[in-house]
């Protein structure tokens, strides 16, 4: 079986300083917010180009702590997404407020900002004072901050970066960490730069927003550990990971170098068989997956047998758009529908992704999926690839 995601290769490659990092925190004892993880901070906060970067327990976490530094409060809502992880649109509910799901994309994926508007009159149809936007950037590839921003200054809105997938990408030469006032970032395994547990991070430039989050991720501490100022919450990056990542990214740009050499190939290789990703005008993409659309009416299940018994792994981000599952369908929505996110639901399967494939094994993926289309009798239309 292909893997899938191959952190195997990534750490034969960097094992001996991973190894050091780890040693020095058994051998200082410091297992919590420990010196590794005010190094780190800083090294994270110079790549994205911010003044702060506080790093936390995982990108739900930062995600809430930035909602507490923009003082979200209970009732009020926050648009965002439909179509994308969970923890986009739990974190509201999770502090009393309310998500409303916006329509995306169908090129990029991500929020489409023609669309707000709709979600917005949503919002205010169902009595909700909407106070804010949570952009996604998904699959690697940053939204379209300059349009978002646009929409929410003219209504008096902030925009946080949910971006969970897309750190190390750029739009318009500004990196992911200075797209928006506040960007979050999550470093679970299986990301572009992840560690080996839960992990996360917020970038911002604004000082008292940093000293609020810094406050919240340790109980709302004030200057000393008994002194509360604020209500808080346990969300601090433990020391061993921090070391993980610091290994980790000393490799990080030429992993994004080799994402997207892969992402090239596949390009290639998928014309014609199905829809590949597009990169909006002026931007890059950390690739955190390689996200393809099927033929309108393929059996998707069929296709994902298929190719597993060829030794293909594939998967599907995401199979139910949030504004559909269980918990989230009393939120307000577009009346209209959203149409492109249930299309995309119904039609995007995940390849293999990582810094560490092969042309050949690119090639085996891409003759498996032709194969598997095949089998399960899906026609063969002209396909727009990009």
């Amino acid at each position: 079986m292909i893997p899938f995601i191959d952190l195997g290769a990534q750490q034969a490659r960097i094992r001996d300083r991973i190894d050091r990092g780890i040693a020095a925190v058994l051998d200082h004892g410091a297992y919590i917010m420990g010196p590794e993880v005010t190094a780190i901070e800083t090294r994270l906060a110079e790549a994205a180009g911010t003044r702060h970067c506080i790093s936390c327990s995982s990108g739900t976490d930062a995600l809430i702590l930035a909602l507490l530094a923009h003082g979200l409060r209970p009732g009020q809502g926050v648009i965002v997404p439909s179509f994308t992880f969970a923890a986009s649109a739990e974190v509201m509910p999770v502090l009393g407020a309310v998500p409303v799901f916006a329509e995306v994309d169908a090129a990029t994926f991500n929020l489409d900002p023609s669309r707000l508007d709709d979600a917005l009159q949503a919002g205010r149809e169902a009595d909700i004072e909407i106070v804010g936007i949570i952009g996604v950037g998904l699959f690697g590839q940053p939204a379209d901050y300059n349009a978002i921003q646009a929409f929410a200054s003219e209504h008096g809105m902030w925009v946080i970066d949910d971006a969970a997938q897309s750190f190390g990408a750029a739009l318009n030469n500004v990196p992911v960490g200075r797209l928006a006032e506040t960007t979050c970032t999550s470093f679970f395994p299986a990301k572009p730069l992840g560690c080996y547990g839960d992990g996360g991070a917020v970038f911002t430039d604004d000082d008292e927003k940093a000293e609020i989050m810094r406050s919240c991720r340790i109980h709302g501490m004030g200057r000393t550990r008994y002194e509360n100022v604020r209500i808080g919450m346990t969300a601090r990056l433990d020391t061993i990971q921090a070391a993980v990542l610091d290994a980790k990214l000393d490799i990080f740009e030429d992993e994004l170098v080799s994402r997207q050499a892969a992402a090239d190939r596949y390009a290639a290789c998928l014309s014609g068989i199905v829809e590949t990703p597009v990169l909006a005008d002026g931007a890059t993409s950390s690739w955190a997956q390689y996200t393809v659309k099927l033929p309108s009416g393929t059996n998707r299940e069929a296709v994902v047998v298929a190719l597993r018994e060829q030794g293909v792994p594939s998967a599907i981000y995401y199979p139910v758009p949030m504004h559909e599952q269980p918990p989230y369908r009393h939120y307000p929505a577009p009346a209209g529908g959203l149409q492109v996110t249930a299309d995309l639901c119904e039609r995007v399967l995940a390849l293999p992704m990582h810094p560490y494939l092969e042309d050949e094994t690119q090639q085996r993926i891409a003759a498996a999926l032709e194969s598997a289309l095949a089998t399960a009798g899906a026609a063969s239309p002209e396909i727009a690839s990009a």
